[in-house]
């Protein structure tokens, strides 16, 4: 099984870019280079920081954590990065 990986990104400007991967080096590096694998959204943002990265198990399960981080407030997302908060992940059962 790969371990998928949710991970955040701060603009120059401070806003949060957050994502999932495989490899979070890679993928960081790929949106530094804003070339066609960089996300619309961090094109000409740079430079960009990356603040914070986690493993979450599968892909499906990255993903809904993915969804739910993205719908916080800000200031539970800066908590997150300075590690005030938790990013719950349930174990798998069975």
């Amino acid at each position: 099984m790969t371990d998928w990986h949710l991970y955040i990104i701060r603009t120059a400007s401070g806003s949060l870019y957050t994502g999932v991967t495989t490899d979070v080096e890679r993928r960081f590096a790929e949106h530094q280079a804003s070339g066609a694998r960089c996300a619309r959204s961090l094109r000409g943002k740079g430079p960009l920081e990356l603040v914070f990265s986690e493993p979450v198990g599968d892909r499906s399960r990255a993903l809904s954590l993915e969804w739910r981080v993205k719908r916080w407030p800000r200031r539970h997302k800066d908590e997150l990065i300075r590690g005030e908060r938790d990013l719950v992940v349930v174990p798998v059962q069975g």
